[in-house]
């Protein structure tokens, strides 16, 4: 049996855009979509999330433009450092991430997905 699909993303996204089309082409309907500016991620979520990707640096965005902004390619980021910026800052999150159960992939490239889903 599948486990229900959660979709966190940004409509406006076209790299989400195409990765919701790969997804519910080819593996699983998307159960829950979760806009991540509207419905902004708590801590303990980020948290949540990031140990499903296997880490913090899985879930940080290094591309979001206040990463530049803030000169953070400068310092070395702590896992706390991380999960507190991507707390505050809904763009420091790699997106799109599907959760399927207890595992999650954030990001997406076709080969990802494909890899994500023939590991279960």
């Amino acid at each position: 049996m599948n486990e229900p699909i959660t979709f966190y993303w940004l409509p406006n996204c076209t790299t989400c855009q195409k990765a919701a089309k790969h997804l519910e082409e080819r593996y699983h309907k998307i159960n829950e979509w979760r806009d991540l500016k509207l419905e902004p991620l708590g801590r303990e979520e980020v948290a949540r999330l990031a140990e499903r990707v296997g880490g913090a640096s899985e879930l940080f965005s290094r591309r979001a433009r206040k990463y530049r902004e803030l000169n953070l390619h400068d310092r070395e980021l702590s896992t706390d450092d991380m999960l507190d910026l991507m707390a505050q800052e809904y763009t420091f999150i790699k997106r799109p991430v599907v959760v399927d159960g207890e595992r999650a992939v954030a990001g997406f490239t076709g080969k990802n997905y494909d890899r994500f889903f023939d590991e279960r």
